[in-house]
C-alpha cells in the first residue's frame, strides 16, 4: 500500500512531504542506501534527504533514477534535499560544490539545498570561520540560477539564524535540527515557525531508536509502560508516536531506517491522532538529551550548541 504523505508550505510557496526518508549511515555499506531509498519510494516517500558528506549521493541518484524509469514515480513528485559541507563554506565554492551533487543525484536541480552546519574549516580540519553570509551569498546564487529550488540552514542556532533572517537578500526557509521526545526544543522550534522558518527534525526518534542503546540509563522512553500504552491503543510502536507527536507539533520528520519494513512502518502514521494530553505525555519525556552534539566541532568559533 502507497502511503499519501500531508505536506507542510515553505515561506517560498513550495510544498514539502511532512515526512521523508533519513540516509544517514554511521558505517555505510555498499547498496544499503540505494535500497532503503527503492523501498521508501516503493512505499510512498517523495522526499529523500541526502549531504555531500554522507557519500552517498550516487546511491539516491541511482534509486531516483530507476523509480523515475520504471514510471513508479516523476521527478516533480519528488522532494531531494542536499547540503553542503564545512569545508565548502568560502562563497566561490558553493557552486561547484552542488553542481557535483547533482551529478551524482543525476538530477538537474535539488529541492532544498542545505548549509550543514555553521562551523567552516579547511581540508585540514581547521577552523576558517567564514562569516555565514557569504556563504549564503553563494547560496542565493545558486538559487537564482535554478540549481536548487529553496535554501535553507542546519544545526542554526537562534541568533545565527535571526542574523541571517536579519541581513540575507533572500531569506532560509529551513533549519534542519536534531528533534525528538527527549530533545524536544520547544523554544527554538517557536523561534523558527514565528519567523516562517519550518524546523526540520533529523534523529526525529531519539532514545526511542533501538539504534541508540548506548544510553541506557536515559532511555526511560523505551520501557515506560505509559508510553507503551498508548502505541498498543492506537495499534502503533513507540517509534510511530514518536513520530506522529512530532508532525502534529507541524515538524516535518526524516526518520532514518535501512529496513524495508521499518521504513513501511514510518510512514505509516497519518492513520490516527494523538490528543491534547496524549501529546504531553510524549512531550513528558524531554531531558534535553543530544543525540548529535557533534563534540569535535566544539573547539570551532561557529559551534551552534
Amino acid at each position: 500500500m502507497v502511503v499519501d504523505v500531508p505536506s507542510i508550505k515553505l515561506s517560498n510557496g513550495q510544498e514539502m512531504p511532512i515526512l521523508g526518508l533519513g540516509t544517514y549511515a554511521r558505517k555505510p555499506e555498499p547498496g544499503q542506501v540505494l535500497n532503503s531509498v527503492r523501498w521508501a519510494i516503493d512505499a510512498g516517500y517523495r522526499h529523500i534527504d541526502t549531504a555531500t558528506v554522507y557519500k552517498n549521493e550516487a546511491e539516491v541518484g541511482e534509486a531516483i533514477s530507476e523509480k523515475i524509469d520504471q514510471g513508479v514515480v516523476k521527478r516533480e513528485q519528488l522532494f531531494v534535499t542536499t547540503k553542503l559541507w564545512n569545508d565548502k563554506h568560502a562563497r566561490s565554492d558553493v557552486l561547484p560544490t552542488l553542481k557535483e551533487s547533482l551529478a551524482k543525484l543525476r538530477l538537474d536541480y535539488v529541492d532544498l539545498y542545505l548549509v550543514h552546519w555553521p562551523v567552516s574549516v579547511n581540508d585540514k580540519g581547521e577552523d576558517l570561520a567564514i562569516d555565514h553570509l557569504d556563504t549564503w551569498k553563494g547560496m542565493e546564487e545558486v538559487l537564482e540560477l535554478g540549481l536548487t529550488k529553496a535554501i535553507g540552514v542546519s544545526n542554526f542556532n537562534e541568533e545565527q539564524l535571526e542574523r541571517l533572517l536579519r541581513e540575507a537578500t533572500v531569506k532560509p526557509v529551513v533549519n534542519q535540527v536534531e528533534i525528538n521526545p527527549t530533545l524536544t526544543q520547544h523554544k527554538l522550534v517557536r523561534f523558527c515557525q514565528e519567523r516562517s522558518v519550518v524546523p526540520v527534525a533529523y534523529t526525529p526518534l531519539g532514545l526511542v531508536s533501538d539504534a541508540r542503546p548506548e544510553f541506557a540509563g536515559l532511555d526511560v522512553i523505551k520501557t515506560d509502560p505509559k508510553l507503551g500504552g498508548l502505541a498498543d491503543k492506537y495499534g502503533k510502536t513507540r517509534a510511530q508516536v514518536a513520530l506522529r507527536y512530532l508532525t502534529q507539533r507541524n515538524i516535518p520528520v526524516l526518520p532514518k531506517s535501512f529496513t524495508k519494513s521499518r521504513i513501511e512502518q514510518n510512514i505509516n502514521i497519518f492513520d490516527f491522532t494523538l490528543s491534547d494530553d496524549e501529546m504531553a505525555l510524549v512531550d513528558g519525556y524531554n531531558i534535553d538529551h543530544r543525540c548529535v552534539p557533534s563534540k569535535a566541532f566544539a573547539h570551532l568559533k561557529n559551534y551552534p550548541f
